[in-house]
C-alpha cells in the first residue's frame, strides 16, 4: 500500500516540529492510541487497537526515526503486531515547509500487512488507512491550534 498527503497546519514550521516529536501530543493524535513511550532519542514504542472491517486488534510497536533534519522533517519506520489479527510494517518520508505562519506537512508512505488483515482486502485497508490518517491530522492540528486544510493525493 502506497499512500500520500498533504495538510496544512496552522502553527509555526518550529512549533509543529516539537509537536511531532512530543509523545504526549502524539498520543493525544493518534486514534486509538492507548499508550507511547519514547524509548531513545530515535526510537518510540507504542500501543494502539485498530478496526479494519471486521477485524479489532491491539497491536504493540516500534516506531525508528532517521534521516532526522529539524525542523524540516525525517523519515519514520516501523512495525507492529497485533496478535492472531496480523502485523503491519512500514514507514514514510515526512516533510514541513513554512508558508507565512503555516507549515505544509508532504508524507509519502508505504506499509504491507499480512495474517488476518492482509484477507481483508486492499480496497478496504487503504480507505481505513487514509481514514486513520486524515483523522490523525485533523486532531494534530487541533492539538496546535486549529483546523486543518488537507489535499489528499
Amino acid at each position: 500500500m502506497d499512500m500520500t498527503g498533504e495538510y496544512r497546519i496552522p502553527a509555526p514550521r518550529e512549533a509543529v516540529w516539537d509537536a511531532l516529536n512530543d509523545p504526549e501530543v502524539l498520543k493525544q493524535c493518534i486514534p486509538g492510541c492507548e499508550e507511547i513511550e519514547k524509548t531513545s532519542d530515535t526510537e518510540l514504542s507504542a500501543k494502539v487497537t485498530a478496526k479494519v472491517g471486521p477485524v479489532k486488534a491491539k497491536f504493540g510497536g516500534k516506531v525508528t526515526l532517521s534521516d532526522i533534519d529539524p525542523p524540516n522533517g525525517y523519515t519514520i519506520t516501523g512495525e507492529g503486531s497485533g496478535g492472531a489479527a496480523g502485523f503491519a510494517k512500514g514507514g514514510a518520508e515526512v516533510k514541513l515547509e513554512s508558508d507565512g505562519d503555516e507549515t505544509v506537512l508532504t508524507y509519502s508512505a508505504k506499509a504491507t500487512v499480512g495474517g488476518k488483515l492482509a484477507q481483508i482486502g486492499s480496497r478496504l485497508i487503504d480507505s481505513t488507512s487514509k481514514k486513520l490518517a486524515n483523522e490523525f491530522f485533523g486532531n494534530f492540528a487541533e492539538a496546535l491550534g486549529g483546523g486543518d486544510d488537507q489535499a489528499d493525493d
